[in-house]
């Protein structure tokens, strides 16, 4: 495509990072829009326009062509991440959600890898590419119009039971706040400092996702490795991501605990990008690599499941969310331009080392602070005599409820 296009000096690191500029600004937007829509219309509707933008890059034949193409692309593709996560949480209780987002998660670590595979197919691999991905989209699109429920209560496979027992388990899940739309939610949102603290760590766990996303087979090639072998060597690290995510996303349900796995996860990420920073090796430093990628991306579900459940009311979860996940996808503009000093990119790998140091002391001050409110309400609860039968009382007051407590 560099060759292609003339995508000369910055040219390639400008293309990666203008996608994420509509992306992130649109998230927030578009996570409203599923509460007001119906989201088996609204997550099958962005898909099927961003999977024809995709298909139609095989056509770009510019390097203005791809900028324009690129911004479209990003406008198109905001609401899925945001909103697949929001739609989760809508259907499944807070200790059981780190498994399903990481599952889905994990989808896109595999795509990562097929990118890979793709990209040896011929003189011009990168236009097959964009054509193959972007029309298995359109088809996943248009299927997912037929198959996609909404909402527990709307759901025809479910019996009247079945029902009654998923709506009343994330009702006593969510203590029983409010699910209608109202601008204060959204204000509940922006104003809570929480919010933002969840932010920090997000764009510091995010930094090392899209570097290895853009970087990966530049970084190996690099390393001396062929171009060729650079692209199918890139394979291993997004697969032990995926195995990895899963695994990690099942264990955080199972001892419904959030912080330690994030931090673990940008812990072990950390040691990765250590040892490509500071080894020459190319064997080493490949596996440097795997282990970075291994550490890293089990992070992303894991802290999505513990921003959202610790946001309380649905309309609060789904802009908080929003939130993280916009704030933390303008973090990509960073990772397009790191990597700019070859073969060892120490600017690169060292800026994300700072960035997952960042994620550690944030998720550790969140744990902090989550585990001192939770003492303060049970105090309040059991001074004021304030039990579940008091939950209507507080139901527009999201997490700040009394009943109330906040996922470690």
């Amino acid at each position: 495509m560099s060759k292609d296009l003339n995508l000369v000096g910055l040219r390639y690191n400008t293309a990666a990072a203008v996608f994420f500029i509509l992306y992130s600004l649109a998230e927030v937007p578009s996570n409203i829009a599923l509460k007001l829509f119906l989201p088996s219309r609204w997550i099958p509707a962005i898909m099927m326009v961003w999977g024809l933008v995709m298909t139609l890059m095989c056509l770009v034949n510019t390097y203005q062509g791809l900028i324009t193409a690129r911004i479209f692309l990003g406008l198109a593709e905001a609401g899925l991440f945001p909103g697949v996560t929001y739609y989760i949480s809508l259907w499944y209780p807070r200790a059981e959600r780190s498994m399903r987002i990481a599952i889905f998660f994990s989808a896109a670590t595999v795509a990562g890898a097929f990118g890979g595979v793709l990209a040896i197919g011929g003189l011009h691999g990168w236009q097959w590419i964009f054509c193959l991905e972007g029309i298995t989209t359109m088809i996943v699109a248009f299927t997912a119009f037929f198959f996609m429920y909404d909402y527990p209560e709307t759901a025809s496979f479910l019996t009247e039971a079945e029902r009654r027992y998923v709506m009343d388990l994330l009702r006593e899940d969510s203590n029983n706040l409010a699910t209608h739309y109202d601008f204060k939610f959204i204000l509940q949102a922006f104003k809570d400092y929480k919010t933002y603290v969840q932010m920090g760590i997000y764009i510091g766990l995010l930094i090392p996702i899209y570097a290895i996303a853009l970087f990966t087979p530049t970084i190996i090639n690099k390393l001396g490795f062929s171009a060729a072998r650079a692209q199918l060597l890139s394979v291993p690290p997004f697969v032990a991501g995926c195995l990895f995510t899963i695994l990690v996303g099942i264990y955080s349900d199972k001892h419904k605990l959030r912080g330690p796995y994030v931090i673990g996860g940008a812990f072990v990420s950390l040691v990765g990008y250590t040892v490509l920073y500071t080894q020459s090796s190319p064997g080493v430093s490949y596996a440097g690599t795997i282990i970075a990628a291994a550490g890293v991306f089990p992070t992303i579900a894991v802290h999505l499941a513990w921003a959202g459940s610790n946001a309380g009311g649905d309309l609060k979860r789904g802009v908080v969310i929003a939130m993280v996940i916009g704030l933390g996808n303008l973090g990509g503009i960073c990772s397009s331009f790191i990597y700019l000093d070859p073969p060892r990119f120490h600017i690169g790998h060292g800026t994300i080392m700072g960035w997952l140091t960042l994620s550690i002391l944030l998720s550790c001050f969140a744990m902090w602070d989550y585990r001192r409110i939770n003492e303060e309400k049970e105090e309040l609860c059991l001074e004021g005599g304030i039990t579940e039968d008091h939950s209507d009382k507080f139901r527009d007051m999201g997490d700040g409820s009394p009943l109330f407590r906040y996922t470690i």
